[in-house]
């Protein structure tokens, strides 16, 4: 427990820093990864008792927290509160909470690339004698070295939602241009849109793609065998100036000065409205109450954005909602350097168990519910992709769905790096991408980002 709150602590000092700156039990194993089981603990036994889930963002839709609730509740008789944390300030508020057993949540969500910055300090708990027993190595084994420290399990998956490109039919086919196969034929693909600009829209873009949105872009720089930083002898060092890298870097700025006409401090967020036909919704009083304009032939985004885009109609409820068009949109996965997928950065999320719980043994049945076959099921139903490969059928077979399975098969994280989170509060990453489109001199630009990263990547 010293430890835990030893590297919190020190967390949190870094923390304050980057913000002025810018249990054991009585379980049994089931016979089979994700078909969770165990001893059922004595309702009674329970009655009055509450743990807290923290969970991130809104993803995990009101069917999804009802089920756990409610399953929680029948299978233990004590009481499960979910809280929902913005993403913006999820680390700080973990930061703080995480060592205090009186605040603590007793589980948590949080991003994949932030829990190597809580597992390298011990703010979860050890659960590798459930590793198995909660699927094993049909978990998103990504995701698991994410959670994992010296050979132990701390975090594990929770849901993944790798990115793909959708895309504008009609503008497409009025280009004269067709779906890719290699990467070389995307990045020319879109730079021909952004040339002939069907529709004369102004500032039109063939691709979308920010300033600031290096989730999207680094794809270029895995694409052609670069990354991040790597582990060398146990110590992360940054690798933006490889030859792999650099080579990514300049395709990367060609697509800036060619396809994209994004603003430089534009980040990966909602780039779906881009896509979508300029539209107005009014209501009985006249009242505009949904307008967008066309700018973009083509976007990357995670999977569940495609219920944002599509035709303007009025939803069930009265209000403005988007419907989905085959005849104008249309998705794939980025293709790769010699074809196939591209490596695109794995969104999604990591679980974990308080260390500080007061309530471990009732945080270990949460998890059990999580990594159920009926839960992992119901991720898949909502669009999350389940954090267990057996059933990432529940995503169904539609174009969405195998979009996803595909630009899933060779995705990448982030650096398992303990200081990574310090690196994203500080915008590092943001800062480097914003810069690539005028850069005159590419390699001293990732060198200099080099020495940012590598001052933070082993951080604790």
């Amino acid at each position: 427990m010293k430890k835990v709150l030893t590297g919190l602590t020190a967390l949190a000092a870094a923390s304050a820093l980057l913000l002025t700156g810018c249990g054991s039990g009585d379980e049994t194993s089931s016979s089979a990864p994700g078909n969770t089981t165990s001893e059922s603990p004595d309702p009674g036994a329970n009655a009055g008792k509450t743990i807290k889930l923290w969970l991130a963002g809104g993803d995990t839709n009101d069917e999804l927290r009802d089920y756990l609730k409610t399953t929680f509740n029948e299978k233990t008789g004590a009481t499960l509160v979910i809280e929902e944390q913005g993403w913006g300030d999820l680390v700080t508020k973990l930061t703080t909470s995480l060592p205090d057993a009186n605040n603590t949540p007793d589980v948590a969500e949080m991003g994949n690339t932030q829990s190597p910055t809580f597992t390298n300090v011990g703010a979860f708990l050890d659960i590798s004698d459930m590793y198995e027993e909660l699927g094993g190595d049909k978990l998103l084994q990504g995701f698991v070295e994410a959670g994992k420290v010296d050979g132990k399990n701390y975090t594990l998956p929770y849901y993944f939602g790798s990115r793909y490109v959708f895309y504008r039919k009609d503008i497409w086919k009025a280009a004269g241009v067709e779906v890719p196969t290699t990467l070389a034929e995307f990045d020319s693909a879109v730079a021909t849109i952004a040339k002939e600009n069907p529709k004369s829209i102004d500032k039109f873009s063939g691709f979308y793609l920010g300033g600031q949105d290096w989730r999207n872009g680094i794809s270029w720089i895995f694409a052609n065998g670069g990354d991040i930083a790597t582990n060398e002898g146990g110590t992360w060092k940054a690798t933006l100036d490889s030859p792999e890298s650099l080579k990514g870097l300049q395709q990367l700025q060609e697509l800036y000065k060619n396809a994209s006409n994004a603003p430089n401090d534009a980040k990966d967020a909602n780039q779906y409205q881009f896509i979508n036909d300029s539209d107005e919704v009014k209501d009985e009083d006249g009242k505009v109450t949904d307008k967008l304009s066309l700018s973009a032939a083509t976007i990357m985004a995670p999977g569940w954005a495609h219920w944002s885009i599509g035709d303007l109609v009025t939803g069930d409820d009265g209000q403005p909602a988007r419907e989905w068009n085959d005849d104008t949109f249309g998705v794939f996965a980025l293709p790769g350097v010699d074809g196939g997928a591209a490596p695109v950065f794995a969104g999604g999320s990591n679980i974990g168990i308080s260390a500080t719980s007061k309530e471990p043994e009732l945080a270990k049945e949460l998890m059990r519910i999580i990594f159920s076959a009926e839960y992992q099921n119901m991720l898949g139903a909502a669009g999350l992709g389940p954090a267990n490969s057996d059933y990432v059928s529940s995503l169904g077979d539609d174009q969405f769905a195998q979009a996803l399975i595909e630009s899933a098969q060779n995705a990448k994280l982030t650096p398992a790096a303990p200081g990574w989170a310090a690196i994203e509060s500080q915008n590092i990453m943001e800062e480097f991408f914003a810069k690539i489109r005028d850069a005159k001199d590419l390699t001293a630009l990732a060198q200099e980002y080099n020495g940012k990263l590598d001052a933070l990547l082993n951080l604790k």
